[in-house]
């Protein structure tokens, strides 16, 4: 029996060091790893709108396994490793922001490892400097060969400058001719003693392309708070395509020596893209103003794209005459109308929007669109018959307490012989939506040269019986389409047998909305600052509904809604809505 008990002492003592053994080589196996490291690279400095690399060096025996990098507290970025890698140089670009000079961005860089231990928190310092002043260089007079403004100047327009020489009504041989590049984001400011102009004459260029982060911008030399309307001149393009003024060759309104016209449909006058002009329209001669942008027979071979303006003095844009085709306009809060066509102007227009002011219209009365085909509504050749698709025109009034100017007229003054065709085009808060003004451009629409498709025209909640006024107590009182013209008594207007509210509507497409509340447009294109353009699907009668098939020129885009947006706003990044607030000068 004291053998046994011997054997099992012994038995029991032998698993226990066994265990011990055991225990001890596990220990052995587990290979305990440093946390990992980081460190910062050196700190970086630049003026706002400068890009530098946020960088540091990581190291983790154990294996990387995340890295978190904070932007002063706030997430910046993060990267997963799953490649077993011990190390790494990190590197992130960043775009200073719009920041005083002086402050500090601190970048705090964490790495953990596949043991999830995390290292001691480093800082990347990114301090923000001046931004040194703009040199300000004033151009006068003309401006010939190949001329280059860049984005590190201010360039004033002092009187009128002008690209090329051709100055007279019939060209002479060998003018001086001119090709102005411009870079993008640069800013251009117009003189307001001397009503600074850009005139680009017959035969020469423009080359303004901006980028959607950097337009080229015209505006006023006055400072925050100080600039109106008529500050400048406007940008003036002339061309050599065709028009319907006598003689095929004329001066824009207020001769400046603006002489446009020829023989050439598909001239090329240079291109535009992304470039706004603000504060321009300044009177040459009373009651004869500049546009923001003029165009005088700018041929086809032009590019115009991404354009902006913004409280002109007269037209947003006119068009006299020409071939040019365009793309994504914005016409904001002009005095008179936001697109004029007339003497012959042929071109092809789609996504375009218009947004007024309550209080700011024209003496002669302001409108959406205002077409012509000459000022005495002859059947001068070429006709004027653009054609026009996914265009928003929205009037100043929003509610029925909203004040407007009794100087608003209509969205669409369609006069004097016009043969213009609109398609996929939204009207709202204006005292009238469409108005086919005179027996010659009546008799276009029903000889089927004049043509509205897939056009919705929507009224203001509690404006007058019909939303336009009508039956109001307060003037101005309109009608969805005009059936009585202006005359005192009115006189009832026809197209054909049909009243026009009645040629309206047989017409394919053709709508008219109690309200543009129901249509899915956002209340903030009535106010200032930035709008939401996109459109609201769900709406009872969202401008993205039932609007029907129309096959159109090879120049349009596709597109299965009306008006100028949907779910996207091309307006983003580029475009301005509050101009006066926008330091320029620094």
């Amino acid at each position: 029996m004291q053998f046994s008990r011997l054997s099992r002492l012994f038995a029991a003592s032998a698993m226990a060091v066994s265990a011990v053994f055991v225990l001890n080589a596990c220990k052995e196996d587990e290979e305990v790893f440093p946390a990992p490291t980081a460190s910062a690279g050196a700190e970086a400095s630049g003026v706002p709108g400068a890009k530098v690399n946020v960088t540091a060096s990581i190291s983790a025996p154990a294996g990387l396994k995340t890295l978190t990098v904070l932007k002063n507290g706030a997430a910046f970025d993060t990267k997963t490793y799953t490649d077993g890698a011990t190390s790494d140089n990190y590197s992130k670009e960043y775009t200073i922001e719009s920041l005083a000079s002086g402050t500090t961005v601190n970048f705090t860089v964490i790495a953990t490892d596949t043991k999830n231990q995390a290292s001691a928190p480093v800082t990347f310092t990114v301090k923000v400097t001046a931004v040194p002043p703009k040199q300000v260089v004033t151009v006068k007079g003309l401006l010939t060969g190949n001329i280059s403004w860049t984005k590190d100047k201010i360039y004033k327009l002092s009187g009128f400058v002008r690209v090329g020489g051709d100055t007279t009504e019939t060209a002479a041989a060998g003018v001086a001719t001119g090709t102005l590049t411009i870079e993008a984001g640069t800013v251009i400011i117009g003189e307001r003693s001397t009503k600074g102009t850009l005139i680009i004459q017959r035969g020469s260029k423009i080359i303004a392309n901006g980028t959607a982060s950097e337009p080229i911008v015209f505006t006023s030399e006055r400072g925050v708070g100080e600039r109106e309307a008529g500050d400048w001149g406007g940008l003036v393009i002339c061309g050599k395509a065709k028009n319907n003024l006598p003689g095929g060759s004329a001066q824009l309104e207020g001769s400046y020596k603006g002489w446009h016209g020829g023989s050439d449909d598909a001239d090329n006058s240079g291109s535009l893209k992304y470039v706004r002009v603000e504060y321009a329209g300044v009177p040459i001669n009373p009651n004869q103003e500049i546009n923001s942008f003029t165009f005088g027979s700018v041929g086809s071979g032009t590019s115009l794209e991404y354009l902006q303006a913004s409280y002109g003095g007269d037209d947003s844009y006119e068009w006299f005459g020409g071939t040019v085709n365009a793309k994504y306009l914005v016409a904001y809060r002009g005095l008179d109308d936001d697109f004029d066509m007339d003497n012959g102007f042929r071109g092809n227009i789609q996504f375009a929007v218009g947004l007024r002011g309550a209080t700011s219209a024209d003496q002669s009365g302001s409108n959406g669109f205002e077409v012509d085909n000459d000022g005495q509504g002859t059947s001068a050749e070429p006709f004027t018959s653009p054609t026009l698709a996914n265009v928003s025109l929205i009037g100043a009034k929003q509610s029925q307490e909203t004040f407007i100017s009794t100087l608003f007229q209509n969205g669409m003054h369609l006069r004097r012989n016009n043969k213009i065709k609109v398609y996929n085009t939204f009207v709202t808060g204006y005292p009238n939506g469409v108005y086919i003004d005179g027996s010659t451009t009546a008799a276009n629409a029903v000889a089927g040269s004049l043509v509205l498709n897939n056009v919705v025209l929507a009224g203001v909640t509690g404006w007058g019986t019909n939303g336009y006024g009508q039956g109001a107590a307060t003037q101005p009182q309109g009608f969805a389409v005009r059936d009585v013209n202006t005359s005192t008594p009115a006189a009832a207007l026809t197209i054909g047998t049909q009243k026009p509210s009645e040629w309206f509507a047989s017409l394919a497409g053709n709508k008219t909305v109690a309200s543009w509340t129901t249509t899915g447009i956002s209340n903030t294109v009535f106010g200032a600052g930035r709008p939401t353009f996109t459109i609201t699907t769900s709406a009872t009668d969202a401008i993205t509904k039932g609007t029907s098939t129309v096959t159109l020129p090879a120049f349009f885009t596709a597109t299965d809604y009306v008006g100028a947006f949907k779910d996207t706003d091309w307006t983003a990044t580029w475009a301005e809505f509050n101009p006066s607030a926008v330091v320029y000068i620094k």
